[in-house]
């Protein structure tokens, strides 16, 4: 789901079936999921030359980088900048909070629900 949120915001949203194929791509420990490590060895892979030209991860490494020669230093600058900016206080990160904390009250409400099923079933069985 964060992939899935990361490359809509990057502009450039993938099928599930493409989430699951750039994800299999470097899913070195082949748990389905991306680690930091495998998420770092896609722009590893990316900078040598080891992506699938069509791949969206290829298209992932390629709007998280900058040319500076192109670009200049003030725009390298700029472009770190705004990365750091986004990365302090994005929505992104806002999101997966909001997330999580509903995760959380689903689970305290799940737990509840268990509960008071457990008491009123030892009334009947009594």
């Amino acid at each position: 789901m964060e992939l899935k949120l990361m490359m809509e915001k990057l502009g450039a949203p993938q099928t599930h079936l493409g989430l699951k194929n750039m994800i299999k791509e470097v899913d070195e420990d082949f748990d389905g999921k991306l680690s930091f490590r495998e998420f770092l060895l896609i722009f590893r892979r990316a900078a040598a030359g080891e992506l699938q030209e069509e791949s969206g991860l290829m298209a992932l490494a390629r709007l998280s980088e900058i040319n500076v020669s192109t670009e200049g230093v003030m725009g390298a600058k700029d472009f770190f900048e705004a990365k750091v900016l986004l990365s302090a206080g994005s929505m992104f990160e806002a999101e997966i909070r909001e997330e999580k904390e509903e995760q959380k009250r689903q689970e305290v409400e799940k737990k509840q629900r268990q509960a008071a099923f457990k008491q009123l079933q030892s009334t009947f069985c009594s």
